[in-house]
């Protein structure tokens, strides 16, 4: 099959995948890249189509087009010579998960997806979205996340009920700036079954899981640096907490 006319009503339909909305509704996001594609079939999910720049010889069953219409279904600004269209797994929560790391409030899609990616490196069982979180399915998270986004499962949360039910029985760790309450991250010992919080870089936790943290650990670094990016910390506190 070729399709050359970035009018194509199967192109629009694909286009709309941009669109968070438009995610939500079909179950559906997009995939850009060899590699983004090859790391999910591999990992077994369902691809609904394929679209291939013309001569392209992966993906022998994907659909002929242009660099045109590669441009209009791509998030890019220099599309790639592959981009799919895969269905969003169906995620169910495990009670026997140990290790779990929750973002509270995450806008940044490149945070969010190198955190997934820093997670599935250091063995976390599962990642738990609260709040106002940025769209796992952004373009941008799928492509931070390098393939690793289906290989850790991720959760939706915004009921801190539900919270409460799930982690009650875990050590619940807030990373905080240093304070009176917080330990150097060099001197906590993780317990057996942990949920680990992250807050957004602008506001950090909310007082709400302050609250419901057992413990709070703070980076030690220089005290002319006030602060790591997001992403920069998860990596060393979660290298940290769980590198045995």
């Amino acid at each position: 099959m070729k399709i050359t006319s970035v009018n194509n009503d199967l192109v629009k339909e694909t286009a709309k995948l941009l669109q968070r909305k438009y995610r939500d509704e079909s179950g559906q996001f997009l995939l850009e890249g060899d590699k983004c594609i090859e790391e999910a079939i591999e990992s077994g999910l369902e691809l609904v189509r394929t679209f291939k720049l013309e001569g392209y010889e992966k993906f022998p069953e994907g659909i002929e087009t242009t660099e045109a219409v590669l441009a209009k279904i791509s998030s890019t600004s220099t599309p790639p010579k592959t981009v799919a269209v895969a269905r969003k797994p169906d995620r169910k929560w495990n009670s026997d998960y140990k290790k779990v790391v929750l973002l509270e409030n995450i806008k940044d899609a490149g945070n969010l997806g190198t955190i997934l990616r820093t997670s599935a490196a250091f063995g976390v069982d599962a990642l738990i979205l609260y709040g106002d979180t940025v769209d796992l399915y952004n373009p941008k998270c799928v492509r931070s996340s390098v393939g690793n986004l289906w290989k850790i499962p991720v959760f939706e949360i915004n009921d801190f009920s539900e919270l409460e039910s799930k982690f009650s029985g875990y050590e619940r760790v807030a990373t905080l700036p240093k304070t009176d309450n917080t330990i150097w991250l060099r001197d906590f010992k993780p317990q057996n079954r942990i949920l680990v919080m992250f807050g957004a870089e602008s506001t950090g936790l909310s007082d709400a899981l302050k609250n419901f943290a057992t413990q709070n650990v703070t980076i030690e670094m220089d005290t002319k640096v006030e602060s790591l990016n997001l992403s920069i910390s998860a990596g060393v506190i979660l290298y940290e907490i769980f590198k045995s």
